[in-house]
């Protein structure tokens, strides 16, 4: 399980610091405009957008970097589970744009980051 919950967890890390990345690095007007999985982008402020990736980046700070130095790495749930809300967010803003096949990728991202979550607040904490 521990294995499990580590291997998702980085996962998590690396997609969250890409996606992350990608809303804080290029421009609004870019973003939106690149594929039909961000068009999303258009329907909020150039600011949200830009918040919702900086969380993005310390979600995936906060997924792997706390336990692998051993520095307060109950921060590690904590993480996965404000991803989680972003997720849950995401999921909504697809249903009501009619996007399900994207809303399905949003709902696996939920799931993987519910499972670190509750496996790290529960049956596998970092703290012994």
């Amino acid at each position: 399980m521990n294995t499990a919950l580590w291997t998702v967890a980085w996962l998590l890390s690396v997609a969250y610091l890409f996606s992350g990345s990608t809303k804080l690095l290029i421009p609004h007007e870019r973003l939106g405009g690149m594929n039909d999985a961000s068009r999303w982008a258009t329907e909020f402020r150039p600011g949200t957008v830009k918040a919702i990736g900086a969380l993005e980046v310390l979600g995936a700070v906060g997924l792997v970097v706390p336990a692998l130095l051993d520095i307060a790495p109950g921060l590690v749930p904590s993480a996965a589970l404000g991803l989680a809300v972003i997720m849950a967010g995401a999921t909504a803003l697809r249903i009501r744009r009619h996007e399900f096949t994207y809303m399905l990728i949003d709902v696996a991202y939920l799931a993987l980051a519910l499972f670190v979550a509750i496996g790290r607040f529960g049956p596998e904490p970092l703290t012994g």
